[in-house]
């Protein structure tokens, strides 16, 4: 089925068409992704964060796809794929991810992270190495260098004071730092809400230290673009210092989601990373 890449109507919409596909994984899970750009073409997988669907990454999907061959992920219990019982702690959805770049074909792809998905890619490097990749791309997360990033406030558990719906609207929102269409952060929030409470804790409890993300980005020699706010600028650094495929760039007055915020910023910093050091 052919879907299109739009946001919404208005300022914001964009056009494009993806396709979708599904497969379904060792232990039994239907997951979902869509496929767009030129056959044969090089291939980028997209990998959301929190809760939040593949499609979060239509901008990319957009630009990139003129050249690329571009994979929006969405993990189980978020975007299209099924909500399975259980698999969500690292090995399970790094596994999830190779059993994707697996259904891909042979060539190498350069993974794209953002949020939980830059733990996900990681897992995923953690298990399996880095003979699939031709890159890492790693968007505002953590990646258990030094300093350790300070604890969000943000409440993410509902209580008799602060309904899901509520918690999850004011997540949403407080993603971006610049005013987006409120059609569709709506349709985002419903998205993210598609996740069940308990499985949302579950990918929040991360149940491995900080030296297993860090192990993992250590552990691959392909080049590696860390793009991240001021609150990871001290990992940053170290990481630019310590690893020699490394680069990293921090950006201003953005929110979160700053592949959104300020996506044509975004997207050519990244597809110069991509033409310098990864397919030159």
């Amino acid at each position: 089925m052919l879907v299109g890449l739009g946001l919404c109507a208005g300022p914001r919409a964009m056009a494009g068409i993806a396709q979708d596909h599904f497969f379904t994984t060792s232990d039994g899970v239907r997951l979902h992704y869509t496929l767009a750009g030129p056959p044969g073409a090089h291939t980028i997988v997209l990998v959301p964060g929190w809760s939040m669907p593949g499609w979060i990454w239509d901008r990319q999907v957009q630009a990139f796809s003129r050249r690329y061959r571009v994979v929006a992920f969405d993990p189980r219990a978020q975007g299209e794929s099924q909500i399975a019982p259980s698999g969500y702690e690292p090995g399970r959805r790094g596994q999830d991810i190779a059993e994707l770049i697996a259904t891909l074909g042979p060539q190498p792809v350069l993974l794209v992270g953002w949020s939980l998905g830059v733990l996900d890619v990681l897992a995923y490097v953690h298990q399996h190495g880095d003979a699939r990749l031709a890159g890492l791309v790693l968007v505002d997360n953590s990646v258990g260098e030094n300093p350790p990033p300070t604890p969000s406030r943000t409440p993410y558990h509902p209580g008799p004071h602060l309904p899901r719906e509520v918690m999850m609207r004011n997540f949403v929102r407080g993603m971006f730092a610049r005013r987006q269409p409120a059609a569709w952060l709506d349709r985002l929030t419903r998205a993210a809400l598609r996740t069940p409470q308990a499985i949302a804790n579950a990918l929040l409890a991360y149940p491995v230290p900080r030296t297993y993300w860090k192990d993992a980005v250590y552990s691959t020699d392909k080049p590696v673009f860390y793009i991240v706010r001021p609150k990871f600028a001290g990992q940053a650094a170290n990481l630019a210092a310590h690893h020699k495929d490394a680069e990293t760039v921090v950006l201003h007055n953005i929110g979160h989601a700053l592949f959104v915020d300020d996506a044509p910023r975004f997207d050519t910093l990244v597809q110069d990373f991509i033409r310098r050091r990864v397919w030159r």
